[in-house]
């Protein structure tokens, strides 16, 4: 399982004064973005140089409490399926200063050429860092 902490800011939050519901999604990308960081060259050489990217196929988020500007998002993200071309992360995202779950995201992303959006095998890099953060089977 992959972990980011991150603080909630002001300019995510709406007129409830909680964190707009679209914004999980901002916060589990944030998420892979670091967890691609332990790539030579980071998430930015996957995608700049390498022209490789992760677009969402499919997502799934329930909401269980809310977080507010100045709590300190948990992300931790475990990938639950590791295909030859796609994957499916489980992110839950709870709230650091009470442990409270706030959400749980499951997102299925197919690893693509971003020039022509077609679908990819893949690397043996990335899927070594995938499968080091694969959750255990149940059972």
């Amino acid at each position: 399982m992959f972990r980011l902490e991150r603080p909630v800011r002001f300019a995510e939050v709406d007129a409830a004064r909680i964190v707009f519901f679209a914004r999980y999604l901002d916060y589990c990308h944030d998420a892979i973005e670091a967890l691609f960081g332990a790539l030579d060259g980071g998430y930015a050489e996957l995608t700049m140089k390498r022209g490789l990217g992760v677009p969402s196929v499919h997502v799934e988020i329930d909401y269980h409490a809310p977080l507010r500007y100045g709590d300190v998002a948990v992300i931790d993200t475990a990938i639950e399926r590791l295909g030859n071309r796609s994957f499916t992360m489980l992110h839950t995202l709870t709230r650091k200063a009470d442990a409270v779950r706030c959400a749980t995201v499951r997102q299925v992303v197919v690893l693509c050429r971003l020039d022509t959006i077609a679908g990819v095998d893949m690397p043996a890099d990335v899927r070594a860092l995938l499968a080091a953060h694969t959750a255990p089977s149940p059972g």
